[in-house]
């Protein structure tokens, strides 16, 4: 907490030469909402919707079927299969996809060689996709945890009851286990849109020279050293943690999400 408040009090403060002054001000807020960094946190709230609407749509069947279709045995082993990416340091994964999607790498060279494409496919390096899949890559991992764990805290009963009453599988699935599940769809959410918002590796190696998200943009912005700048543009991203978590926590109770694993 004393990081986090620190950065919200350097954020009104003032830049004098190469060092910072204490102040009250909202110079940095202004600087940051007006011109050219507006525009890349309005991108970066784009991509980030992006990335958790695919996500969701990505990580919840893989859920459910983890959830509702496997033993217990085969659900830890795949849960750790996805844990094995991260033993890996996250710039050197977020490299291989740069190496993946280059114009002799493997992605092209397979469309090739199947006739697919007769020359190599520029757009999938350097581009909003290549950005996406990264992204993806990187967190949809994160919001297939909480949403297993909120779908195999569901009472399997109420799914049989609607079966005995003569509910197909499809209006079983909208009227009991969608619903059921809507706390861990929301902290998926939450996991999601956070930190594709404030990711600073991916767009810098697969978006290329220029290709400016509100992550990266902070990091420039600290190495001119304007600390009150990157300060603001930090609590604003902290701000919008902040307000997904309140509602989450508003919307749902702590046990709705948790489940099973409170009553062990």
């Amino acid at each position: 907490m004393v990081p986090l408040a620190l950065t919200v009090v350097i954020s009104f403060w003032k830049r004098v030469g190469f060092g910072i002054r204490p102040d009250l001000s909202l110079v940095s807020y202004a600087s940051f909402m007006g011109g050219l960094r507006l525009e890349v946190l309005e991108r970066s709230l784009i991509v980030a919707t992006e990335v958790t609407l695919i996500g969701v749509l990505v990580a919840y069947p893989i859920a459910w079927f983890l959830a509702m279709k496997t033993s217990s045995r085969a659900t830890r082993v795949v849960l750790m299969l996805f844990t094995i990416p991260f033993l890996v340091n996250y710039v050197i994964r977020t490299f291989s996809w740069s190496y993946l999607l280059s114009r002799t790498g493997p992605v092209n060279t397979a469309l090739m060689a199947s006739g697919i494409t007769a020359a190599p496919l520029d757009w999938l390096l350097y581009s909003d996709f290549a950005v996406l899949i990264g992204l993806l890559t990187s967190y949809v991992p994160f919001m297939i945890f909480p949403l297993w764990l909120s779908l195999s805290g569901i009472d399997r009963r109420l799914i049989q009851a609607s079966w005995l009453l003569g509910a197909d599988p499809t209006r079983t699935f909208l009227r009991i286990t969608l619903p059921l599940s809507m706390p861990g769809v929301f902290a998926a959410i939450i996991f999601g849109f956070v930190g594709s918002f404030g990711d600073s590796a991916v767009p810098v190696i697969l978006g290329g020279t220029g290709y400016q998200l509100i992550g990266n943009e902070i990091t420039s912005t600290l190495d001119v050293l304007n600390y009150p700048l990157a300060a603001a543009m930090s609590t604003v991203v902290l701000i919008a943690m902040l307000l997904l978590l309140g509602l989450w926590f508003g919307l749902f109770d702590l046990r709705s999400f948790l489940g099973k694993a409170l009553k062990k």
